[in-house]
């Protein structure tokens, strides 16, 4: 089996944590997994005086943690759309009943940021809700532009990178990043099923709301002051991150990127040789999105067949490919010159 979706191929180490007898969590030992694990998620994204509240479950739960505890507080959000999960923050918002307004950009385009600055200006919004990159399109966008915007005209910045952490670089102190978000089974490389809320100094001084019994903020940082989680965690996912976070302190961040920048751009140049476009004006290193000339709604199957998993992307003949976990270029390779993802010689078959 070759994956080229999220997480990726993982390896055997890792793997082979999932398969061992787990330890009870209410114990101090399992606590101060928690508390070394938050120190270097929060060493990773660079907001050394913030906290990490972790939740059992997907990133999306992170993101409703986000509009009911904060958001909801708030008199207006400002939602970037660029694709399928800028609308999740504008459905959660809606669902929620908190008052906002989108500033959409077409599929795969970069952001205006003159026209956004703009709209922010005479929006006057409270915070303004975004994607770092925008996971169903593949663009990346500009976060120092979109920082320097929130801080002129003093709107609170909520970011989701759960596709951009460890792909590309995040700085959510030197970008004033009130609240970030990202998930297990992304850049973390491990098996889905954690969420983490990253909130900034400045945010913890606020009040929050308590619309949510699960997803409390208070509740779950009163229970992080001792390495606890409220609830029961996924207690394997927290032995295979705590090992996957002592790998990546080891190889430096910087180094990490590098390496999924590399399978990225050499796979692009697989793409040109194919002559397989690429949308993103500005795309990230966690993904490369890309068009087929033809045949795209029997690839998927079709692959599938042969155990390759790419990710299909909501458009006729678009489909996305992740950069993320054990990948090399002869996997890459493999996967350009394998029919039927060379469609040049597959033709579909008429009934």
């Amino acid at each position: 089996m070759k994956s080229y979706v999220f997480p990726g191929n993982i390896e055997d180490s890792i793997l082979q944590i999932g398969g061992k007898p787990f330890p009870y969590m209410r114990t101090a030992q399992f606590s101060e997994l928690v508390k070394d694990s938050e120190r270097m998620l929060l060493d990773l994204i660079n907001c050394p005086e913030g906290r990490v509240i972790f939740y059992t479950a997907s990133g999306t739960g992170a993101m409703d943690a986000v509009v009911t505890n904060y958001v909801s507080q708030c008199e207006k959000a400002f939602i970037l759309v660029g694709g399928s999960f800028g609308h999740r923050w504008k459905n959660l918002c809606d669902y929620y009943h908190c008052p906002n307004e989108i500033f959409e950009v077409p599929f795969a385009r970069d952001i205006d940021y003159a026209q956004l600055e703009e709209r922010v200006r005479t929006s006057r919004p409270d915070v303004f809700l975004c994607q770092h990159h925008e996971t169903s399109t593949g663009q990346l966008y500009d976060m120092e532009k979109i920082s320097a915007i929130c801080k002129k005209y003093e709107v609170s910045l909520v970011v989701d990178a759960i596709s951009s952490f460890l792909s590309d670089t995040l700085d959510m102190s030197g970008w004033g990043i009130d609240i970030c978000i990202t998930s297990s089974q992304k850049g973390l490389n491990i098996a889905p099923g954690l969420s983490f809320l990253f909130l900034s100094p400045r945010v913890l001084q606020k009040v929050f709301s308590h619309k949510s019994y699960y997803f409390d903020f208070e509740e779950n940082l009163k229970n992080l002051e001792r390495g606890q989680t409220p609830y029961s965690p996924a207690t394997t996912l927290f032995l295979q991150l705590h090992a996957r976070l002592q790998s990546d302190m080891k190889i430096g961040v910087d180094n990490i990127i590098a390496s999924v920048r590399a399978k990225a751009l050499y796979f692009r140049e697989l793409c040109k040789q194919n002559n397989w476009e690429v949308p993103a004006e500005v795309p990230s290193n966690c993904i490369t999105g890309f068009f087929v000339r033809k045949n795209g709604d029997i690839l998927f199957k079709e692959l599938l067949k042969q155990e390759i998993f790419i990710m299909p992307g909501g458009t006729p003949n678009y489909f996305r490919v992740s950069h993320l976990g054990v990948q090399t270029n002869e996997d890459l390779d493999d996967l350009a010159r394998r029919k039927p993802i060379n469609l040049y010689s597959y033709e579909r078959k008429e009934s």
